[in-house]
């Protein structure tokens, strides 16, 4: 019998490629490869995310100056919450205001940790929260402000703040500090921030919010200069939303040219335009704020819109219903995974747990999962809203849905070898293992875990497990006995 080698793929999925028969020595003896019994297994896939805000120390740190011991315990503490109430992916905002909560060189650490731009905490927040998602089967999105710079305009900066550095193209408005997104220093600025965090973290994606030309103030935004230019012949609404376009594609093409498999997904505000769809009344984000989501996702350059649907069922200018329908009916290859406040829950009679679980089951009707703004209540458990999360919303674990772009690039099945109590698990590529175990009639999801994580504790029983690659797709299973 000849010898058969296997080549297994490392950039995505691991993909295994057949080769021709190697002619083995006269003298080597007949090898067999070892049988495994493969199951095909699957599970509903959906996006369970909250988003952990740093801004303003709204989620965390509780406040700036707390040692270094203390952060990482609070960290770990909203990470593990989460995990509790069943969440799979955390948006960690790492950029409130041109700064900082990881070490860089391009930019000072926020002031949000220690009360002082530009004091190093003495270590690394992103890589923390990486590692401590990771180990509970959660994924680390990153989440960037592209153009603001300051929260106030009155607060200090430290001389490697784009306030200095690119201070021509840097403004006040309103009450905040804010970059002229049609400087093209600002766009290679900004760009060269997403693409240094790309390279060095292992994030499974890249997060913008609703913030791009800002949200109006009394005076007129000041890039009159900038418009003169570089208009190129453009109206300035024409010129402004094509500013942020580029930009939108280019961090598109930063990220893939890196790492395919880094999700990048913007959460843009609730409404596109009054009137879409019929019925709609609210702010127009196209007008006001020259974003334009639809295109972005028509044109590829996004994975996801996460519109922020922060109106409940019964606001009828602003309904959840049809707007969710609206989002989700958008042409492109892309997700809707619509943003919900949870942060409102208890604040009035439209605010309800239940409220909360309508949003949900009308997302399952037509998207493919919710992000909650913020963590906070699930934290706090407020009203036992997390235990809600656990018991109703959540009660068994899920992947995210697999990166579309990538959604053909299949994943070899891992190795199990049965051990005392469990088994061992290697694979070249996976993020996860996903273990399975038998159910009424169905394998059903126990458990996901980090592919670092070598050794899988088992009861005894008939198991299933899958690999996971980091672009979501899942191999098919390797059934186990543990005696």
């Amino acid at each position: 019998m000849q010898q058969w080698i296997w080549v297994v793929g490392l950039a995505l999925g691991g993909c295994a490629v057949r080769q021709a028969p190697a002619a083995p020595p006269s003298e080597a003896p007949t090898v067999e490869p070892p049988k495994v019994e493969l199951v095909n297994v699957s599970h509903r896939r959906e996006l369970r995310g909250g988003w952990i805000a740093t801004v303003d120390n709204i989620n965390w740190p509780s406040k700036p100056g707390l040692s270094a011991e203390t952060q990482r315990a609070e960290l770990e503490g909203l990470i593990q919450a989460s995990a509790d109430a069943g969440l799979n992916a955390i948006f960690f905002q790492i950029r409130p205001e041109a700064d900082a909560l990881y070490p860089s060189h391009l930019e000072p650490w926020s002031r949000y940790i220690s009360g002082r731009q530009g004091a190093d905490p003495g270590y690394d927040p992103l890589a923390f929260a990486i590692d401590a998602c990771h180990a509970r089967g959660i994924e680390l999105h990153a989440w960037f402000n592209p153009y603001r710079a300051g929260l106030k305009h009155s607060d200090p900066v430290v001389d490697s703040h784009v306030a200095v550095t690119l201070a021509d193209h840097v403004h006040k408005h309103g009450t905040h500090r804010w970059m002229d997104p049609g400087a093209p220093e600002v766009q290679d600025h900004t760009a060269a921030v997403i693409a240094d965090v790309v390279e060095r973290y292992d994030i499974d994606g890249v997060h913008f919010d609703d913030y791009f030309y800002p949200y109006p103030a009394k005076a007129r935004f000041p890039d009159r200069a900038t418009y003169q230019a570089h208009g190129n012949g453009l109206s300035l609404e024409d010129w402004r939303r094509a500013n942020v376009d580029r930009m939108v594609e280019r961090i598109h093409d930063v990220v893939v040219s890196r790492k395919p498999w880094v999700r990048f997904g913007i959460s843009p505000f609730g409404i596109y335009r009054p009137g879409q769809p019929e019925g709609i009344q609210g702010f127009d984000q196209y007008a006001k704020l020259y974003a334009d989501p639809p295109k972005w996702l028509a044109e590829g350059f996004i994975d996801y819109l996460a519109p922020q649907l922060y109106w409940p069922t019964t606001k009828t200018k602003q309904a959840y219903a049809p707007l969710l329908e609206w989002w989700s009916g958008l042409p492109g290859d892309g997700y809707t995974f619509p943003g919900n406040f949870l942060a409102r829950l208890g604040h009035d009679t439209s605010w309800t747990i239940d409220e909360f679980r309508q949003q949900v089951a009308l997302t399952r009707q037509h998207a493919s999962g919710n992000i909650w703004f913020h963590i906070g209540p699930l934290v706090s458990n407020d009203q036992g809203i997390r235990d809600v999360f656990r018991s109703e919303f959540y009660p068994t674990p899920a992947l995210l849905p697999p990166l579309t772009a990538l959604a053909d690039q299949r994943v070899d099945p891992p190795v199990v070898k049965v051990k005392p109590g469990g088994v061992d698990v290697t694979h070249p590529a996976a993020r996860w293992w996903v273990v399975y175990r038998k159910g009424e009639g169905d394998w059903q999801v126990e458990t996901v875990i980090s592919a670092k994580t070598s050794g899988v504790a088992l009861k005894a029983g008939d198991w299933v497990v899958t690999a996971a690659g980091r672009h979501g797709v899942e191999s098919q299973g390797v059934r186990v006995t543990i005696p």
